[in-house]
């Protein structure tokens, strides 16, 4: 038991308000203050620095008090179990960094019913090495249309189907006993128009309406339309949704339903900071920030990527690390590459922003090289990002929950001789099937009138073309579908971060078109790659005979290599590099432990490109550790068969 005292040499102030806030909150000494006062010094000048770059003056201060009690109020109730999760987590900071780090991501309904079903379901997770799950959006949405559940009505409390707070809770601990970390959404740019803040603005509070960017006529509106982009041009067009109950016009970038809120407001940060304590003491392990890059608006911009986001991030997690340590944060910032590495920090926000990010151009990329035949696009494209922090890292996908839009640079088309605007539509074209020789089953979703730019949807498994070769009974095609999901994989999990395997395509699951049958889903057609889990197929996994158990076999043996690979450590950066083949990628990866070369042939022929590739490698005996790909050297050659993927180092 230790008095709570402020120690010289605090940081600017903050450690100061969280010893005052401490002495205020509770009476006497208290267990564990020495920790959270060290917290508060360490963390303390980043939550003052991330503050004062987004508030001034007096409004900074007080908000830097109200936080320093929020962290403390935050802290007093956190569950023991969880603060010795806290310090493990200390202990280890690269956790989320290490080779044996691996992400799935499902909905919580879709893959087992209710939360407690997912608890049911640990031995599914752990048999493909899990150690991070993430369950999409989970927390209480808005009735009818909620956006697949990003429409968030109550940040306290879980979907009723689902089950409940206390169920979160529990699964949560089990997920903890089993090695598995739980991520769960945190929606920060809008609410649903029926949450209590909104609500109480409808009714004319000023306070809450204040939390809102409202407008009482189309002045202002207008003039920001004119420098906004449509996230949903189809059926959600303009940025302004007029509210008649307020007589005003309301900021509303991704549906009419969806409230923009004002984070220029501090009453809208703290009301944050609450609840992402909140979830953190219910065993929440990472918050996946999302729409992240649009919190700030300002005039004659896309009012994307503004630097007040990044100020206001590095604010939050320094209330997380005094509070919660053990908590990260992933971004949700699906943006170019020059502004992409912000969100992991860059000059004086390196390492204290998110502590993953979403690498969405690495995911484009390969679904470009795999339609092409040509890993060039790919190499100069991921060239252009700067090293990130040594702390962080990148969460590392093929598929998700939503559409892929093709984020290809007009400038990095050109380098190889293409124009961004037709690649990005012959991408579409190939992948909804249109164009010839394509092994894709897909389908547009949101055409751009505008640019003409669309976006696909579909399952990993259709998209590479397993849809294709069932449908033609081919078993030829089938072989090269399965191979081409390999390899596509394969560059996912080589990469370094953290791989994310998405629901269903570690069985191969193909598009489904139940979505059609529920209208609320019916007229959004990403629903068609968020299938429920079959477990009757999950449980042919384990025959071989089977596409779903050849399927898992080679999903389950990337994940097995990738522990055993210290070079994976997300500390090293991948150099993905042209080699003397356009069909062939290399990707290298130095190591104290040893250099790591990588290479894929992302066609359906054999290939073959010159040995010097291999560096330091060549002339040695080599072993392929993913042992997958009958490969050879010879004539100062490498051969590879197709869509081969092979990770080489010294025997």
């Amino acid at each position: 038991m230790t008095a709570v005292t402020a120690r010289p040499g605090a940081g600017p102030g903050v450690a100061s308000l969280v010893a005052g806030a401490l002495r205020a909150q509770s009476a006497g000494a208290v267990t564990g203050a020495d920790d959270l006062l060290a917290r508060a010094r360490r963390w303390g000048p980043d939550l003052e620095a991330g503050v004062r770059a987004v508030f001034d003056g007096p409004m900074a201060d007080a908000l830097l008090k109200r936080l320093a009690a929020i962290a403390v109020s935050g802290w007093l109730v956190r569950p023991q179990p969880l603060r010795e999760r806290d310090r493990d987590r200390l202990l280890r900071p690269d956790w989320f960094q290490a080779p044996d780090a691996l992400g799935y991501v499902a909905y919580a309904d879709r893959f087992a019913g209710t939360l407690d079903g997912v608890a049911q379901h640990v031995d599914y997770l752990r048999s493909l090495g899990t150690t991070y799950l993430h369950l999409m959006p989970l927390l209480a949405p808005r009735p009818g249309a909620n956006d697949g559940g990003y429409a968030v009505a109550d940040y306290r409390e879980v979907r009723s189907d689902l089950g409940s707070m206390a169920d979160l809770e529990k699964l949560a601990t089990v997920l903890h006993e089993n090695g598995i970390a739980l991520t769960i959404d945190l929606v920060l740019n809008h609410v649903a128009r029926e949450h209590r803040w909104a609500e109480a603005a409808r009714a004319g509070d000023p306070k809450y309406r204040a939390y809102f960017h409202v407008f009482d006529d189309r002045r202002m509106p207008d003039a920001y339309e004119r420098t906004l982009p449509e996230v949903f041009p189809d059926f959600a067009p303009g940025n302004f949704t007029w509210d008649p109950e307020m007589a005003a016009w309301v900021w509303t970038t991704f549906n009419d339903y969806q409230w923009d809120l004002n984070w220029g407001n501090p009453d809208v940060v703290c009301e944050f900071a609450e609840v992402m304590l909140f979830l953190a003491n219910r065993g929440v392990d990472c918050l996946r920030l999302d729409a992240i890059a649009f919190l700030w608006k300002r005039m004659g911009t896309d009012c994307q990527n503004q630097p007040e986001v990044h100020g206001l991030t590095r604010a939050l997690r320094a209330v997380a690390r005094i509070a919660a340590p053990s908590l990260v944060f992933k971004a949700e910032a699906i943006v170019a590459p020059g502004d992409l590495v912000k969100y992991l920090g860059v000059g004086e926000y390196a390492g204290n922003v998110s502590d993953l990010a979403y690498h969405n151009s690495l995911m484009v990329q390969i679904w470009s090289a795999l339609a092409t035949k040509d890993a060039r696009l790919l190499v100069r494209a991921l060239h252009r990002f700067p090293p990130k922090p040594t702390t962080t890292a990148w969460a590392t996908y093929l598929r998700c929950h939503d559409d892929i839009g093709w984020a290809i640079d007009d400038t990095d088309a050109g380098s190889v001789g293409w124009g961004g605007a037709s690649h990005r539509a012959f991408l579409s074209r190939w992948f909804v099937g249109d164009e010839p020789g394509s092994f894709a089953r897909g389908e547009e979703f949101q055409v751009n009138e505008a640019t003409g730019d669309s976006r696909i949807s579909g399952s990993a498994a259709s998209l590479v073309g397993i849809e294709q070769a069932l449908e033609a009974a081919d078993p030829r095609l089938l072989d090269l579908a399965v191979r081409r999901l390999h390899c596509a994989y394969a560059i996912v999990y080589g990469f370094g971060g953290i791989p994310l395997l998405y629901m269903g395509d570690e069985l191969g699951l193909l598009n489904d078109a139940s979505y059609l049958d529920e209208p609320e889903h019916a007229d959004d057609n990403r629903w068609m790659h968020r299938p429920r889990m079959p477990w009757s197929t999950a449980a042919r996994r384990t025959d071989l005979t089977t596409l779903e158990g050849r399927v898992y076999a080679l999903i389950k043996h990337l994940g097995d290599v990738r522990r055993s690979l210290p070079t994976l450590h997300a500390a090293v950066e991948s150099r993905p590099t042209e080699t003397s083949n356009p069909s062939i990628l290399g990707v290298l990866r130095s190591h104290a432990a040893g250099d790591l070369v990588q290479l894929y042939n992302v066609s359906a022929d054999w290939q073959r490109c010159d040995a010097g590739v291999l560096g330091a490698l060549y002339g040695r005996e080599l072993v392929d550790h993913l042992g997958a790909t009958e490969f050879y050297v010879e004539d100062g050659q490498v051969v590879l068969p197709p869509y081969a993927a092979v990770w080489l180092a010294s025997a």
